[in-house]
């Protein structure tokens, strides 16, 4: 959305402080482990922009607190794979040959978002080591979240997003909608439904100091139905532990991680492919 668009929805801009009364109410807390997924447009014209947000989100976080954001790269994919935008047949082996190896201090996100982009490139936070799947994390927890993220079903058991559920975290959907909701990733690699299946995938990485094409498995994903499955969740007692509120003019919702992800389990296995 245009930022000309956003004033003209905008009724009172957001300042550092209105956001942090606006987390408060909603219920994050200090010393949280909080995962966010955002859109920027949809919290309406803030004062400060991305970094107004980031700000607010660590102050109400306080020291003990740890912030987490994807910062996905899902370009650095194989192009056979392409769809948005595909390319031609014969570009594909140039494509893995000289494709930059992934690098996590520069390579940058994908569709994420300009706050988790903004988040990426702030000193004194960490990024997991996935091509295609990194997360960053700020705060105490951040090398246990962001360490030993496997190359091998990179959003399954050794990932930040397992890590978060044993923590006890908690997922924050600002402006944006379960099918952002990249815990529900997990829940995929946990269920069993008949549909489920095991890929290939591919990416540039640096080893020994050399970059190559490696491949690797992980299962093959699928967010289609992820917002039936939240408003599913959301009609359930499950869901009754999610909080509701405004951040400036978006809609959010704030949960325990593990809630989403248990029921998605279920849901998963009785819904998918049926």
């Amino acid at each position: 959305m245009r930022e000309g668009q956003v004033v003209c929805k905008t009724k009172m801009l957001a300042t550092v402080e209105s956001l942090q009364a606006d987390f408060k109410a909603l219920g994050v807390k200090k010393g949280m482990v909080l995962l966010v997924h955002s859109s920027l447009s949809a919290i309406g014209w803030v004062c400060g922009g991305a970094v107004a947000v980031i700000i607010a989100l660590q102050e109400v976080l306080g020291d003990t607190g740890t912030l987490v954001m994807p910062a996905h790269s899902t370009d650095l994919s194989d192009p056979r794979q392409w769809e948005n935008p595909p390319v031609p047949e014969s570009w594909w082996q140039t494509i893995r040959e000289t494709m930059p190896a992934y690098d996590p201090d520069l390579t940058p996100t994908r569709s994420m978002g300009k706050i988790a982009e903004t988040f990426r490139k702030q000193s004194g936070l960490l990024r997991s080591v996935h091509p295609q799947s990194s997360f960053c994390a700020r705060g105490p927890q951040a090398s246990s979240i962001v360490n030993n993220h496997a190359l091998a079903y990179g959003m399954g058991e050794n990932s930040p997003l397992a890590r978060i559920y044993d923590l006890g975290g908690f997922v924050l959907l600002l402006g944006v909608g379960h099918s952002s909701n990249t815990s529900i990733h997990l829940a995929e690699y946990r269920a069993d439904f008949p549909s489920k299946r095991v890929v290939q995938e591919g990416a540039p990485i640096s080893q020994a100091g050399s970059r190559t094409w490696t491949t690797f498995e992980d299962i093959d994903v699928d967010d289609s139905d992820f917002d039936r499955l939240g408003a599913d969740f959301l009609r359930s007692d499950a869901g009754k532990v999610v909080q509701h509120g405004k951040v400036g003019i978006a809609n959010c919702q704030l949960m325990p991680q593990r809630a989403i992800v248990d029921y998605a389990v279920n849901w998963f296995a009785e819904n998918r492919g049926k």
